[in-house]
């Protein structure tokens, strides 16, 4: 008896774990701003520019760190062959050894080098790593905008998908309701039996639109999945809405140029690889001048070579000077550096240039295109309009039975399709939104 409830209970909780597995993960509600912040908490392209962007600090703090004195220690051992003692007479009448059989030669030093003038070459490529960094800084925020796009994109298509597929759901219900009255009819004999063929037909078209319009809803949440970074069989419900009431204009385009000069961070990531480049250019000109340094340090050894007469005993003595070195001919090398230097300078500021000229033309586009898309939802909703007025109508008639039920079709098919190109132009219009916020780096 006992065991019988023991199977009871493990059948009931297969079951309950079965039906709670089936259900699969809660449905995620997004708007359009959770779906964003998320994709920049996750994204591996983002992770990635923010490392580069760290070591392009460290970077500075290494340049930073070269005009800082610098202080090593030193210790080392060294064995020797065996030698004849040398000796002098002294006046007390004591040999005075001056050079003693020392095979064991034991050395500590402590020093310290302080660069005091390098001709401008520290100072150069510390500011070329700071451009650097900077420049990295730039990109990481170009691809968190160029993120931001994306997931708007794939957010927004989500939602013309699922828009689209209760569009084709609604046609699919209306079309199995005409093949239905088509069939009632037929069976009274009012209607050929080519009338109902033609309505199964509709009916059929529409439920093929309807299963490619689920297939895109899913394609485009696993997209939109992947870059929010949740699973792929995560169920996501966008709570954005296609319509919407009013469109701010772009307003005129000289100055939207001229904003967009100033905010987009791709061009502030080539101003700042072309000072780096100009920087690199003065540090490779710094070759041709002398650098100047401070030395001192502390020895303690045994024995200490730097006091007279050697003796088998640990010593201290201690050294500061002033050291120069001037590079009086080198090959050419630092004339070719700078000539490369050079180079590179001039190839950052063509790329800037380039830059400049299609960011002109990339902000009226996005404009026109927005303007485009406005004036396209207005026409849509006239044709949507018209094609639930001419689908009451030819209904009406249909009822009278005045016409034939292949004009109902016909009108059916023109209103669906009106929908759907009202559903589109509104995505179209917040995809516009979006490359030009894009385009001016809002």
């Amino acid at each position: 008896m006992r065991s019988g409830v023991y199977l009871i209970t493990a059948a009931l909780t297969m079951g309950v774990v079965g039906s709670v597995t089936a259900q699969g993960p809660p449905t995620l509600r997004l708007t359009l701003e959770d779906a964003l912040s998320k994709a920049v908490e996750t994204s591996h392209r983002i992770a990635e520019a923010r490392a580069r962007e760290s070591a392009a600090q460290a970077g500075v703090a290494i340049r930073e760190s070269a005009e800082r004195p610098t202080v090593t220690a030193s210790a080392g051992y060294t064995r020797t062959n065996h030698v004849l003692p040398f000796s002098v007479p002294s006046p007390v009448g004591i040999p005075l050894l001056v050079y003693p059989d020392v095979p064991n030669n034991y050395t500590t030093r402590l020093e310290m080098r302080w660069p005091i003038y390098t001709g401008g070459r520290t100072d150069a490529l510390e500011r070329a790593a700071r451009a650097e960094a900077e420049a990295m800084g730039a990109e990481r925020q170009a691809a968190q905008a160029d993120l931001r796009l994306e997931v708007t994109r794939a957010y927004w298509a989500l939602v013309t998908a699922k828009a689209s597929l209760d569009v084709l759901e609604q046609g699919v219900a209306r079309s199995q309701a005409h093949v239905n009255d088509a069939n009632q009819r037929f069976t009274a004999g009012l209607v050929p039996p080519n009338e109902v063929s033609s309505a199964a037909a509709q009916e059929a078209r529409a439920r093929v639109m309807a299963i490619e319009a689920r297939t895109q809803r899913d394609v485009t949440s696993v997209e939109l999945a992947r870059l929010i970074g949740v699973a792929p069989d995560q169920p996501l419900e966008p709570s954005g809405e296609l319509a919407r009431t009013t469109t701010a204009s772009p307003g005129q385009l000289g100055p939207l140029v001229e904003s967009a000069r100033t905010t987009r961070q791709e061009r502030r990531a080539l101003e700042r690889r072309v000072a780096a480049a100009d920087a690199q250019r003065d540090s490779a000109a710094a070759g041709r001048l002398p650098t100047i340094q401070f030395l001192g340090g502390v020895d303690y050894a045994r024995p200490n070579a730097k006091i007279f007469p050697r003796a088998d005993v640990a010593q201290e003595s201690w050294d500061v000077g002033v050291g120069a070195t001037w590079s009086l001919w080198d090959g050419g090398r630092t004339d070719a550096e700078v000539a490369q230097a050079r180079a590179l300078s001039q190839a950052a500021s063509e790329r800037l240039a380039e830059f400049d000229s299609q960011l002109g033309v990339e902000v009226r586009q996005r404009a026109l295109e927005l303007e485009s898309a406005v004036a396209a939802i207005e026409a849509a909703t006239s044709g949507v309009t018209a094609a639930a007025d001419a689908r009451r109508v030819v209904d009406e008639r249909y009822r009278a039975g005045v016409i034939a039920g292949i004009e109902v079709l016909d009108s059916e098919y023109a209103l669906l399709q009106a929908q759907l190109d009202l559903t589109r132009a509104q995505a179209t219009v917040r995809l516009a939104e979006a490359r030009l916020t894009r385009a001016l780096g809002r």
